[in-house]
């Protein structure tokens, strides 16, 4: 995969995920092939698979069309239609449902796709090599930032100097521990799975929050009789039940999804991520920014994470090209602190909500069942804040990026 890595770059992007594909796609299509653009990751050449899905919001997917990527997957994503969110025990027979949403933030155009991440990770991949991207299957392992130049090792011996380094090298990123930025969060003690499952009735394209006392368990519609899970348990819980045979494993996912679409069964690996809140003090440093997972790990119960990560590519991709074409330093303190002010308070503020609905949902306390129970109810009888909530999760409130409105940079 490599292509020779030059020495010289005007921007390296460690990590070759969804956020730091998208930035180099961006950044190279905003500013023409005069801009190099260096993406190092080891797992270029051997993409690990990953047989997650994920819910793509219509501001995430205007992205992505700019970006001529959408084509690539558009016949594999499946347009979430509707929404239900219930709220029970899980011994209770019966599963009230206390708010729906429709699913389009315009005529036409709804307000998230669920696309599974191998093929999503595959377009950007193919686009990013069309465009002239170098990509080099090796690791950052070292920078040293001087005033105007960032000098890089990476692990295979190479150096290239650059004028910004931008780490989207996942939540445990090296490179953010090297630049000496501290994060501030907590561990939730609970655990996602996530696996796909097949059903023998239709979906309807429609989504369910089913919120337990350990946690929401989520059913998001795949394309064919098939649905994403996101089901969220204690850790100890989570261990026990991926240790279960098939048997066992299908018993107590049929208790959690019921039996609406039919008999199901499990058609995809199972697989276990911890939970928890975590927040970078800092997004930049000097010539150095965070961008995605790096910067933020949120709960999954609101869909956000990935959604999140596709803002901070939107936002400092404009930031970037607007200043190079200023003819402006497009790795200097000031696109790097208008980066930052742009992303800092949307990222705090999804921490917060998504931390304070899985405080208030994932317990066993019925007076607070009851008084959510209540809110959710209030919530379902005031369509023009349903109409905000579907707005705010598509990502199309607030100052909205150029790529998030689907307009080339």
């Amino acid at each position: 995969m490599n292509k020779d890595i030059p020495a010289r770059a005007d921007v390296m992007i460690a990590g070759g995920g969804f956020a730091g594909l998208a930035l180099a796609i961006a950044l190279r299509q905003g500013l023409g092939d005069a801009f190099t653009v260096v993406v190092a990751d080891p797992a270029l050449d051997h993409p690990i698979a990953d047989a997650r899905s994920s819910a793509i919001a219509a501001a995430a997917r205007r992205l992505f069309s700019a970006l001529g990527v959408w084509d690539e997957v558009v016949s594999h994503a499946q347009p979430i239609l509707d929404m239900v969110i219930s709220d029970s025990k899980l011994e209770d027979v019966v599963r009230p449902t206390f708010l729906t949403f429709a699913g389009e933030v315009a005529p036409g155009e709804p307000f998230a796709h669920m696309v599974e991440n191998g093929r999503l990770l595959a377009a950007l991949h193919g686009r990013a090599a069309a465009d002239g991207i170098v990509l080099a299957s090796d690791a950052v392992a070292r920078f040293a930032t001087g005033p105007d130049r960032v000098a890089v090792t990476l692990a295979g011996g190479a150096s290239v100097e650059t004028r910004l380094l931008v780490a989207a090298d996942g939540a445990r990123s090296a490179l953010r521990e090297q630049a000496g930025i501290g994060t501030v969060g907590w561990s939730y003690g609970q655990s996602a799975i996530v696996t796909t499952v097949a059903h023998e009735r239709d979906h309807r394209g429609r989504a369910v929050e089913h919120f337990l006392p350990a946690g929401p368990f989520a059913i998001l519609p795949l394309t064919g009789r098939r649905s994403s899970i996101v089901w969220t348990e204690t850790t100890a819980e989570a261990t026990r039940i991926l240790a279960l045979d098939d048997a066992g494993f299908h018993h107590e996912l049929e208790r959690r999804f019921g039996l609406s679409l039919g008999e199901l069964s499990a058609v995809g690996r199972r697989g276990a991520f911890p939970l928890g809140l975590k927040v970078a003090r800092s997004f930049i440093a000097e010539r150095f920014a965070l961008l995605g997972d790096a910067a933020h790990m949120i709960h999954p119960i609101a869909g956000q994470g990935l959604n999140l990560g596709l803002r901070d590519v939107a936002a400092l991709a404009e930031a970037m090209v607007d200043a190079a074409r200023l003819g402006l330093d497009c790795g200097g303190a000031t696109v790097l602190e208008r980066y930052q002010q742009w992303r800092r308070f949307d990222t705090l503020s999804m921490g917060l909500a998504t931390d304070g609905i899985n405080r208030l949902f994932s317990n066993r306390s019925d007076v607070l069942r009851l008084a959510r129970d209540i809110g959710l109810g209030m919530v379902e009888r005031l369509p023009a804040l349903k109409e905000l909530f579907i707005h705010e999760a598509a990502g199309i409130t607030g100052e909205v990026p150029r790529l998030l409105k689907g307009e080339a940079l």
